[in-house]
């Protein structure tokens, strides 16, 4: 696991030097440094495997190619037979370096059979040309940059800032996503002049110019027969375990994270099943004041189930120390509010290991969120008379009040109102969003939106579209799994974690996994109105009774809670009249508006805030010091 950076066309050794320089956090164990005549690559290593002999930059035998590569390659092994059966010579233990020896062997091709999480670059000095690839979930960032023939890449945005031309205007497409969905989209960064290269992608730098191709994605949904409920868990509980056994190669200690939720109470299940070493978890719990997002007693109960090393923090609303370092992470303005706990709970785990295993992308594959409900529930409202639906929705809304609970109902019943007359997907996508186009037309200033031009929602609605299956349920699966999945999740995911120098490793995210879920019709998998009905099925036998029948929860926080307390002073601050109209981007008046709804107790705008928030300080921390002309 490292950070990563490198260059073509530039020819400072000391702009690689601090590139690679601020990606310290990534890789503190060891720096590795390469400068040819037009090329330079760089890396900071968290070592994992092969500790003394896998450093890098590393190269062939001839010296023709060398590469830096952040990730690891969990079939290494298996590839390492095959390469050598075919005339390869290993001169380390290393899963880069069989990375490298497939590239020799297959070309750009090589992606094709690497399971595992990856980003990493390659220099071919006989066709002159620079390789770049990425794992299909996006577990690992690569981002880059080019002009005039210059191209720069790096696994953090912080890293090509060093470069003095870098880091131009805002995007405004990606600002538009931001304020929709929370996050920047797959392929831009909210710097006009910063790309990512997006999941299950590879590119070729070459003679100046760069090519992108996408080599994986979600398979294209099937009308399969369905499997009986038996058979399904039977080949859940197969392609898991093997996911969690792959995922257990190191040669350092490991750990879990262990909410006490389904998702990573199968993962220390499995674990137990497949090793008799000692595993250590860890949990976030807070206490009597929020009884409704603490799950601690879930998790002691299956630590104890799996005598387990248990270790627990709680996290207070001392949040507000936090919110700096976490938006540095980032580098962009991100608005999923989870990055406190999983930052406080990589830190917890990182003082004991370097590894840890996480149930992250269970909800996804397995139907784990309200809203699939939502759904099922849709398809039912929409085969009403229109005469009734109406009534029941303006009803509904005014009874049931919003609240500060994991489950805030009142806000729920209100977007599924809303969408009523809205056909799928457009429905879904609606629940998903923090603002819609019309909250956005009173929220953004004119010409802030007469400069968005694509449609914000275009990725969503092309992952709905290759549903199969009875349509719509399989059809929200993807949207999530192809956006929300690996632009939200796994990248809070990463950067919390490397924060603390951690290796994250998300066996549900195992694109093996991801496409074995699919085939499973979502009858199957979501029977009835039953979350996870087949996971739970799965592990019925294994995993404590309370775990199994209490309800999800999420990894979230009291969020408008806090807002109304302790994180207060910091929401007047961040959001005064004053700033906001001094920066021209919003209306005043209307986010004036939603912080008095949310402080009077009429509505929880917890979260819509919290965006607004963390677009401020990402404004004030990166964007300021690099000069105000940049939001012109």
């Amino acid at each position: 696991m490292c950070g990563i950076a490198g260059f073509v066309g530039e020819r400072d050794r000391a702009v690689l030097e601090q590139m690679v320089g601020v990606l310290a956090h990534r890789g503190p164990d060891d720096e590795g440094v390469w400068v040819g005549p037009e090329v330079g690559l760089g890396m900071r290593r968290l070592s994992i495997i092969d500790l003394a002999g896998g450093r890098q930059p590393m190269t062939n035998e001839d010296g023709s190619l060398h590469i830096v590569f952040n990730g690891e390659i969990y079939n290494h092994r298996d590839l390492r037979g095959d390469l050598e059966s075919r005339g390869h010579l290993f001169r380390t233990r290393s899963d880069t370096e069989a990375i490298l020896h497939l590239y020799e062997e297959a070309g750009e091709h090589c992606v094709e059979t690497l399971r595992g999480m990856f980003a990493f670059a390659i220099w071919d000095a006989g066709r002159r040309r620079l390789f770049l690839a990425r794992d299909r979930m996006g577990k690992k960032p690569l981002f880059y940059w080019q002009r005039d023939g210059l191209f720069l890449f790096a696994s953090e945005i912080k890293a090509l800032l060093c470069h003095p031309e870098a880091g131009g205007n805002i995007d405004w497409e990606a600002f538009h996503h931001y304020l929709a969905f929370g996050y920047t989209p797959a392929d831009r960064s909210i710097f006009s002049d910063i790309c990512k290269l997006p999941p299950g992608h590879r590119a070729t730098f070459r003679q100046g110019s760069l090519a992108v191709e996408r080599y994986w994605g979600l398979p294209q949904g099937e009308f399969v027969p369905a499997p009986s409920p038996a058979e399904a868990a039977a080949r859940i509980r197969h392609i898991l375990r093997e996911a969690v056994r792959l995922r257990l190669e190191s040669d350092v200690p490991l750990g879990v994270f262990l909410s006490g939720g389904i998702d990573s109470s199968a993962v220390v299940a499995t674990m137990r099943e497949v090793t008799s070493q000692r595993i250590a978890t860890f949990s976030i719990g807070f206490g009597p004041s929020a009884p409704s997002f603490n799950e601690l007693p879930y998790a002691r109960a299956v630590a104890r189930r799996f005598e387990t090393d248990h270790h627990e923090e709680i996290l207070a609303p001392k949040a507000v120390d936090l919110l700096t370092p976490i938006v540095r992470q980032f580098d962009e303005p991100f608005a999923d509010s989870s990055a406190i706990p999983t930052y406080v709970v990589a830190q917890a785990t990182a003082r004991h290991v370097k590894v840890a295993l996480s149930g992250i992308g269970g909800d996804e594959t397995f139907a784990g969120y309200p809203r699939y409900l939502g759904v099922r529930l849709a398809e039912w409202y929409a085969r009403t008379p229109g005469w009734l639906r109406s009534p029941v929705s303006s009803i509904g809304s005014r009874l049931i009040s919003d609240t500060d609970a994991s489950r805030n109902w009142g806000d729920w019943v209100r977007r599924f109102a809303r969408g009523a007359e809205e056909s799928m997907p457009d429905r879904y996508i609606g629940w998903t969003r923090f603002f819609r186009e019309a909250e956005l037309e009173r929220l953004v200033a004119p010409e802030v939106r007469a400069r968005w031009i694509s449609d914000v929602e275009a990725a969503q609605r092309d992952a709905y579209a290759t549903h199969g299956h009875d349509g719509v349920v399989d059809g929200a699966f993807r949207i999530d799994l192809a956006t929300y999945l690996p632009d939200d999740l796994l990248t809070m995911a990463d950067r919390m974690s490397m924060a603390h120098s951690l290796e994250l490793r998300a066996p549900f995210c195992d694109h093996g996994v991801i496409e074995e879920s699919l085939r499973i019709p979502p009858a199957v998998k979501l029977p009835g109105f039953r979350l996870k009905g087949l996971l739970k099925q799965a592990f019925a036998a294994l995993l404590p009774p309370e775990v199994l029948n209490h309800r999800k929860q999420g990894f979230m926080i009291p969020l408008g809670q806090w807002l109304r307390t302790d994180l207060r002073e910091v929401m007047e601050d961040l959001l005064s009249a004053r700033r906001v109209r001094g920066r021209g981007l919003l209306v005043a008046a209307t986010v004036d508006g939603l912080k008095q709804e949310h402080l009077s107790g009429a509505r929880n705008h917890g979260d819509r805030l919290w965006a607004l928030m963390m677009l401020e300080l990402w404004m004030r921390e990166i964007l300021d010091p690099r000069g105000s002309r940049r939001i012109a």
